[in-house]
């Protein structure tokens, strides 16, 4: 799995860049409105929304913008009305890629997904043709320049997290998906600073990829990354991190 985490953070310092440039807001207004209309608009009792507005105060989000998303989601201010939708297909080589999309018009969507599968070698499947790939997981990021790596990791084991890792600038505590509330909370109860609290997906199994189909997969991941209605991307390639450098 070296390649796809690689690729994880990478997106996640990328996340952060263009936090400071509003280009992210769009998603998190998104998952807040959305997290709302499915489990209400107090963030006490919807642990959802509660991680969404975490997220959005870390990309420094006005707390305007927030208030606005969840009234839309709860229907005391008008607005948009999203829809959560997943897509599961294969790009490059047979790697298996899973798409979380949230859309106000699924033609669209569908159409545009397809696409960008196709023009890097990949294509749609049925639902359900990769999930079963995946592992749900809960994923705490914190950044590494706050904290002891030793501290920190008997901290979340303490909270009761499942897994620890190290990355280039940050620490991922994974938990069990029904866990990761519970462990969160339990860490900023011990004054530690979340950077992101997410549902992640994480392969069983990967796919090696070199040369072109490695050019194309990292360009598939980016482009589908960049799209307004692609909310996340999970996908099993293994990956040199030269070649993901060099790239």
């Amino acid at each position: 799995m070296s390649g796809h985490s690689k690729w994880a953070n990478i997106k996640f310092r990328k996340e952060r860049q263009d936090a400071k440039k509003g280009k992210i807001f769009t998603k998190i207004i998104k998952e807040i409105t959305i997290a709302a209309r499915v489990g209400g608009g107090d963030p006490e009792t919807n642990p959802r929304l509660r991680a969404a507005m975490q997220n959005a105060k870390t990309a420094n989000m006005p707390m305007k913008n927030i208030e606005n998303a969840m009234m839309k989601g709860t229907g005391e201010l008008p607005g948009v009305v999203y829809e959560e939708i997943v897509y599961e297909g294969y790009g490059p080589g047979g790697v298996a890629v899973y798409i979380e999309c949230t859309t106000d018009n699924k033609n669209r969507t569908v159409s545009e997904i397809r696409h960008l599968l196709s023009k890097y070698g990949g294509n749609l499947g049925e639902s359900g043709c990769v999930s079963w790939m995946f592992e749900k997981r809960g994923l705490i990021t914190v950044l590494k320049q706050n904290y002891d790596e030793e501290e920190l990791m008997l901290a979340a084991i303490d909270a009761g997290a499942e897994d620890f890792k190290v990355e280039v600038d940050s620490y991922e505590i994974y938990t069990s998906d029904e866990e990761l509330d519970s462990v969160n909370a339990k860490l900023e109860t011990k004054g530690i600073a979340i950077e992101r609290s997410d549902i992640t997906f994480v392969p069983q199994t990967t796919v090696r990829l070199e040369g072109k189909q490695a050019e194309q997969m990292l360009k598939l991941m980016d482009a589908l990354d960049e799209n307004d209605d692609v909310e996340d991307v999970y996908a099993n390639f293994d990956i040199d991190e030269s070649i993901m450098e060099n790239i």
